[in-house]
C-alpha cells in the first residue's frame, strides 16, 4: 500500500496513513484527501479542498488540494507564507497536454502579469513537462523554500522549477484575484468543495 501511495503522490510526499490520523480525510466529488501528510519531515495540513470547473457548462475538471504549514483563510497570508506547500490536483476527466498548457498560461497572465517578463522561461519549462492526462491522475506541485516547486505526475517527477517569484505566482493561479473559477478558490481556503 505504501509503495502506491509514493507511486500516487510522489518520493517526496508520503500521506500519514498510520495511527490515529488514518481515519481522517475529507472528500470532494468521491476524491479522499489525507488531512495530513508529509514532506520531507515536516507535517504539512489540510487546508482546502476546490473544484476546477470549465466552461459555462461547470465542467468538472479536477478536485485541487492545498497543504500548508498552518492553515488560514486569508490568501495573502499563504502566498506569501514562505514555508513549504503542496498542491496536488486529481483529475476527474481526461484533458489534453494543450489545454493544461493553455490554462496554466492564461493563470499566469490573470494573476501574474507583471512579473510575466521575467517568469517566462520557467512557465515553458512548466508546460514542457505537461503531457496528457487521464481521469484518476494526479499532478503533484510541492513548494520547498530555496529550492522552487517540484512537479510530479502521478509519481514521477519531471523537475523543480525555480525561484520563490515563481512559486508564489503558480500557488496565485488558484488564490490570486482571477482563480480559473470561484468555487475553486473557495474550497482551497477552506470553504466547501463544489
Amino acid at each position: 500500500m505504501m509503495a502506491d501511495l509514493k507511486r500516487v503522490l510522489g518520493p517526496a510526499i508520503v500521506v500519514l496513513a498510520l495511527g490515529a490520523g488514518a481515519a481522517q480525510a475529507r472528500e470532494c466529488k468521491g476524491v479522499s484527501f489525507a488531512d495530513q501528510i508529509q514532506v520531507e519531515g515536516s507535517t504539512l495540513v489540510l487546508n482546502g479542498l476546490g473544484l476546477r470547473q470549465a466552461t459555462v457548462f461547470k465542467v468538472n475538471v479536477y478536485v485541487a488540494a492545498l497543504y500548508v504549514a498552518k492553515t488560514s483563510n486569508d490568501p495573502e497570508a499563504l502566498l506569501g507564507g514562505g514555508t513549504s506547500s503542496v498542491m496536488i490536483l486529481h483529475f476527474v476527466r481526461d484533458v489534453a497536454a494543450g489545454d493544461l498548457r493553455k490554462g496554466w498560461s492564461a493563470g499566469f497572465e490573470k494573476n501574474a502579469r507583471d512579473q510575466l517578463p521575467a517568469l517566462q522561461e520557467r512557465i515553458a519549462i512548466l508546460n514542457g513537462w505537461m503531457a496528457d492526462v487521464k481521469a484518476g491522475d494526479r499532478l503533484t506541485f510541492t513548494y520547498k523554500p530555496g529550492a522552487g516547486v517540484q512537479v510530479d505526475a502521478n509519481g514521477v517527477v519531471k523537475g523543480t522549477v525555480k525561484g520563490e517569484d515563481f512559486a508564489k505566482a503558480f500557488l496565485s493561479i488558484w488564490l490570486g484575484a482571477e482563480p480559473p473559477n470561484s468555487g475553486i478558490k473557495a474550497g482551497l481556503l477552506g470553504g466547501s468543495c463544489g
